[in-house]
């Protein structure tokens, strides 16, 4: 017997507000974004329940976000996310961060002339790549094109190019195949 696809039922997210979106989107009514207004999606992306937003964004073509991801970072913080990526559920993207060195307070409720510093960066996720369950990536990271980084990994550097990669810090461990994919998104028009 076949599997038979059964349309998603669920509330949705109140696209409107967004800066633009594309077709062919599901963004859950449960997904929080502070800024909607900094934030485009392309066509073709599934946007899960739980997924907190803080900073501005761009969601590429064929893209998943799955359930309970937060991104953080505020509004001088981004996240670029490329066409063809899956960020896996729990995740925490680290756009933005204070430094904690000590130089004032970490908490967002302070007065700025007493705020500790603050690193404001962009996470990018090229084309292709996948980030696994309950991955942190830290501020000015960029995951290179096909390059997968495996479940619990604490990325604080920029991957290689169709790379997997694992660990606390993540480390590389082999080579992706790639072909495919490539082939796969040229005949959809990539």
């Amino acid at each position: 017997m076949a599997d038979q696809y059964t349309p998603l039922k669920s509330g949705q997210y109140d696209t409107s507000l967004l800066k633009s979106c594309g077709e062919d989107v599901f963004i859950s009514s449960s997904v929080e974004i502070r800024r909607p207004h900094l934030v485009t999606v392309g066509s073709h992306v599934a946007i899960d329940s739980g997924v907190y937003l803080t900073t501005a964004a761009q969601i590429g073509d064929y893209t998943h976000l799955s359930p309970y991801l937060t991104i953080i970072g505020g509004a001088q913080s981004t996240l670029i996310v490329e066409d063809f990526v899956t960020i896996a559920a729990g995740s925490r993207l680290i756009c933005g961060s204070d430094q904690f060195m000590g130089e004032g307070f970490t908490s967002v409720t302070a007065p700025e002339e007493y705020r500790d510093t603050v690193e404001f960066g962009i996470i990018r996720c090229a084309r292709f790549s996948g980030i696994g369950t309950n991955v942190v990536i830290m501020p000015n990271v960029t995951i290179g094109e096909g390059s997968v980084v495996g479940a619990c990994s604490l990325v604080t550097k920029d991957t290689e190019p169709w790379t997997v990669y694992v660990g606390v810090p993540a480390r590389p461990i082999k080579i992706r195949p790639r072909e495919k994919m490539l082939e796969y998104a040229k005949k959809l028009g990539y």
